[in-house]
């Protein structure tokens, strides 16, 4: 199936550029370019031959070597053959993901500098802030 460039960026977007599969970084540019550095198909994630639809939320990037070699396996399957469990976050889905642990650390380090006392309180907001919003959202 020929895909239009908007439609291959909002694939390649969903997982931030990265193969849903073992998380190797591709490249926008490389989309089809068998052989070039971080060269890329579009995967359905449920298989056509298996009932799968060629419907957007069905469709991820992969690159080359895990969209061949997955076949007709499910994707849970080929994840797991990287130790993945799921695909990688969009970058819309990182930062928020990032705000809420921020968010979370600024509390729990407000809270801790609190016992402490006042004016700790104000340090632990803001180490806590940092350390939340620095923790890598993919694990």
């Amino acid at each position: 199936m020929a895909f239009d460039d908007r439609t291959l960026r909002k694939i390649y977007d969903r997982t931030n550029g990265k193969c849903h599969v073992c998380h190797k970084k591709l490249s926008f540019t490389n989309y089809g370019q068998g052989g070039a550095k971080g060269a890329w198909e579009v995967e359905h994630s449920i298989p056509r031959a298996n009932g799968g639809t060629d419907h957007l939320n069905n469709l991820f990037p992969a690159c080359i070597g895990c969209n061949r070699s997955k076949g007709t396996h499910t994707t849970r399957t080929a994840r797991s053959w990287n130790d993945r469990t799921r695909a990688p976050f969009s970058k819309e889905k990182r930062e928020q993901i990032k705000r809420n642990n921020a968010i979370g650390g600024a509390v729990l380090g407000g809270l801790i500098g609190l016992a402490i006392n006042p004016v700790v309180c104000l340090c632990g907001l803001g180490i806590g802030a940092l350390i939340g919003h620095s923790a890598n959202p993919e694990g």
